[in-house]
């Protein structure tokens, strides 16, 4: 590694402190450089908090310094006012020497303008350091700027003969096919992302409380697909305790509590349906935990990015077949006896 990426590679790992909680900002990374020395870093706070550069600066005991210094970042300063001033301005007012950039930001508020209005000021820029790896840290960020829809995990567990379920069952409580090391390593995986989503059967089956009690962290958004809102009032997912969507072509009352109803046309492609409710609620990742119906329909549609399958060595002989799908394993990790399997759709 040359010296630019072992400093950009420390802002990425410093960024990931902040997923799961600065949505839907994306969670930048930070570092100032002075003489080969790190002079302070910073990730993006919660929303409406400081961004990673802000921090970073602060950070930064000496200011005097600056002039000299050198700051990494995974994502092109924005150049506009939100929440917060532009972090282009604040390199800017603290007339750093050069500056490195992790990928470009493609949102059009953004897209170049950061570093021109560096280069402007007589800072130097350097892009696309690491870029491949930025990229796939801000994934969520990039698939809601670029595709209008957010970024999709799909997540099971399949006992070791291939199926997710028993055949029936009617009467008993929630069959685990996964360790306890895997489900709570799946509660932290909710943490991070935006939304969860499942189907009328697992509600129906399962009355899960789809939040991330086994880990420290936001509960996501849950979402419930309810073609004919046959789930009963009494069930978890109406609790009131975390936002709601239930997607239905039943007519109902908008909005209830924490409870919002969205209608969609099930005879039509459910997939791409739910992602514009997703979009149109600021949704920018979910992970889709359905039964294998649920999970097919987004397979079929090839609406997915990543596929995390846990793969147990319980055996059930009969029951509910896992979902089809063809894609290389990306990772493999052995989770005492279980093996957690990653793959993109690339």
């Amino acid at each position: 590694m040359t010296s630019d990426e072992i400093y950009m590679n420390r802002c990425l790992q410093i960024a990931k402190n902040g997923i799961g909680l600065t949505r839907p900002n994306p969670s930048v990374g930070a570092v100032i450089v002075y003489k080969n020395k790190i002079l302070g870093e910073g990730f993006t706070s919660a929303f409406g908090g400081n961004h990673a550069e802000v921090n970073a600066i602060n950070a930064v005991k000496d200011k005097s310094l600056l002039k000299e210094a050198t700051i990494y970042v995974t994502l092109e300063p924005c150049s506009h006012f939100g929440k917060t001033p532009p972090c282009a301005d604040l390199i800017v007012k603290h007339q750093f020497k050069k500056a490195i950039i992790g990928c470009l930001d493609t949102n059009s508020l953004v897209a170049g303008r950061g570093v021109k209005r560096l280069e402007k000021a007589g800072i130097e820029v350097l892009t696309g350091v690491l870029e491949k790896d930025c990229r796939k840290h801000h994934k969520r960020f990039f698939t809601d700027q670029e595709k209008q829809r957010p970024y999709i995990i799909l997540k099971w567990a399949e006992t070791q003969d291939g199926f997710i379920a028993t055949k029936n069952k009617e009467g008993q409580k929630p069959v685990w096919i996964s360790n306890t090391y895997s489900q709570q390593l799946v509660h932290k995986l909710r943490a991070k992302e935006n939304a969860i989503l499942v189907g009328t059967n697992t509600v129906l089956a399962d009355n899960p409380k789809l939040n991330v009690r086994s880990w420290s962290g936001q509960n996501p958004v849950r979402v419930v697909l309810d073609k004919n809102l046959r789930i009963p009032d009494d069930t978890f997912i109406y609790d009131s305790s975390i936002k709601t969507i239930i997607v239905t072509e039943t007519k109902k009352i908008s909005t209830i509590n924490n409870t919002v109803f969205e209608n969609i046309d099930f005879n039509k492609n459910i997939a791409k349906q739910v992602c514009d409710v997703l979009k149109k609620h600021d949704i920018q990742s979910v992970i889709i935990e359905g039964g294998a119906k649920t999970l097919q329909t987004f397979i079929d549609s090839n609406l997915w990015d990543e596929a995390l399958v846990f793969k147990s060595e319980v055996c059930f002989r009969e029951g509910v077949k896992a979902p089809n799908f063809h894609a290389k394993i990306s990772t493999e990790l052995n989770i005492k006896g279980d093996k957690l399997k990653t793959y993109y759709n690339d």
